[in-house]
C-alpha cells in the first residue's frame, strides 16, 4: 500500500532522471530518513543506462513530430522506463516504496505556460508495479513560474552546509541563500553545446576536456557568447534555459564563424567557466559543491577553479553522477507528504507548491 502518512520517517525511493544531453537514464535507489526535523539521505545503488541510437533518435525527433506520434512515444517511453525500473529492482534485490520520475523534457517554454516531459506515469507504474510520482514542473508553471530549476529545495534541505550548489549537466544550474531566501537559476548551457560540437567530429563527448584543452580561444566569438542578453538578467530574477534557447541563440553564433572544432570547444569551455565564475564571485569566500557529468571534464574544472576564489568541493562518485536523480526522488517524498517541493523564490511563481502527479498501482 502506498503510504502518504506525514508521520512516516523513512522512505525508500527510486529516482529516474533523463537530462537534455541524452547521455542516458539515471536510476538511483535512495533512502531518506527524517531525524529531529533534519533529512538525511543515502544513495544505496545507482546506474546510468545509455540510450540506444533508436531511443536517442525518437527523443530528438519528438519536438517536430505530429500529435498522435508524440502521444504514442510518450506512452512507449513510459513503458520503457517502467521495464528498466523493474529490471533494476530485480537486479539489486530492493523494495522501493515508489518511483519518482523526472521524465525527458521535450518543450520548456514557461513564457507560453508550457513545459512538457515525456514518459507517461501510468505506463511506468503498470510496468514496474509501483506507485509513480511524475510531472513535477507543470503546477509551478500554472502558477506563473518558470517550472525550473526544481533542485534547489533538495539543495536547501539535503546540502545546507554548502554556500553554493552547482550542477554541470546539459545546463549549469546553481542555488544559494540570498538574504534569507533560496534563489536559483540556470547559469548557461554546458554539455548540450559541448556534446553537439563533439558530434560534428564523430565523438559523443570531449573526454576529460582534452580536445578543448588543445584548442585556441576566438576572442570575437567568446565576446558574442558572453554578451547574449540572458546573461544580463539579474541573478535574483527567476530565469531558466531550454534547448530552444540554445537553438535560437547559441547555434547561430557558432554557424557564423569558421573555426576548427577544437577552437569552438575551447572558446565555449571558456565561456562556461567565465559565466559560472561571475556567479560564484559575488562572494569572496565559501564552499561550492559541484556535481553532474561536467565534473568529469577536467579542463572545464581547471578553468572554473582558475577564475574563482572559492573552495571547490567534489563529493563521492555516486553523488556527483546521481545527485539529480537523488533530488527528484526527494521531491517525490515531499510530494507524497504534501509538502512544498517547488519554491516561488526560485521560479517566480505566485506561490510555493507541491508539484507532481501521483499514479497509484
Amino acid at each position: 500500500m502506498f503510504m502518504t502518512n506525514i508521520s512516516q520517517q523513512k522512505y525508500d525511493v527510486i529516482g529516474l532522471m533523463s537530462g537534455t544531453s541524452l547521455d542516458g537514464l539515471d536510476i538511483a535507489f535512495c533512502r531518506f530518513i527524517l531525524d529531529n526535523k533534519q533529512w538525511n539521505y543515502e544513495i544505496v545503488c545507482a546506474e546510468t543506462i545509455e540510450y540506444s541510437a533508436i531511443w536517442k533518435e525518437k527523443l530528438l525527433s519528438l519536438e517536430t513530430t505530429d500529435a498522435l506520434n508524440f502521444q504514442k512515444i510518450h506512452v512507449e517511453y513510459g513503458q520503457y522506463l517502467g521495464r528498466l525500473t523493474s529490471d533494476f529492482i530485480i537486479k539489486n534485490s530492493i523494495k522501493p516504496d515508489f518511483v519518482a520520475s523526472h521524465g525527458h523534457t521535450i518543450f520548456h517554454q514557461p513564457d507560453k505556460k508550457l513545459t512538457v516531459q515525456v514518459g507517461a506515469g501510468a505506463a511506468i507504474s503498470a510496468n514496474c508495479l509501483l506507485p509513480v510520482v511524475c510531472d513535477f514542473r507543470t503546477t509551478d508553471v500554472a502558477f506563473g513560474g518558470q517550472g525550473a530549476p526544481l533542485v534547489p529545495i533538495g539543495d536547501k534541505l539535503l546540502f545546507s552546509e554548502y554556500d553554493f550548489c552547482l550542477n554541470l549537466g546539459g545546463f549549469a544550474n546553481i542555488s544559494y541563500e540570498h538574504f534569507g531566501k533560496r534563489i536559483a537559476f540556470d547559469v548557461c548551457p554546458v554539455n548540450i553545446v559541448l556534446n553537439a560540437l563533439c558530434e560534428r567530429i564523430g565523438k559523443s563527448y570531449d573526454d576529460r576536456g582534452g580536445l578543448a584543452r588543445s584548442g585556441l580561444i576566438s576572442s570575437y566569438l567568446l565576446n558574442e557568447f558572453d554578451n547574449l542578453s540572458y546573461y544580463r538578467i539579474l541573478p535574483n530574477t527567476p530565469k531558466s534555459l531550454g534547448k530552444e534557447w540554445v537553438i535560437n541563440n547559441v547555434n547561430p553564433l557558432i554557424d557564423k564563424y569558421e573555426l576548427d572544432e577544437i577552437d569552438f570547444l575551447r572558446t565555449y569551455t571558456e565561456h562556461i567557466a567565465f559565466q559560472i565564475s561571475r556567479v560564484l564571485n559575488v562572494k569572496n569566500r565559501g564552499r561550492v559543491l559541484i556535481t553532474g557529468g561536467g565534473v568529469h571534464n577536467e579542463f572545464l574544472m581547471e578553468r572554473i577553479k582558475a577564475l574563482t576564489k572559492l573552495d571547490i568541493e567534489i563529493m563521492d562518485a555516486k553523488t556527483i553522477n546521481f545527485k539529480e536523480a537523488l533530488i527528484f526522488a526527494f521531491l517525490g517524498v515531499l510530494r507524497v507528504r504534501n509538502e512544498v517541493n517547488c519554491l516561488k523564490s526560485v521560479t517566480g511563481a505566485r506561490q510555493d507548491s507541491s508539484g507532481g502527479a501521483i499514479y497509484y498501482c
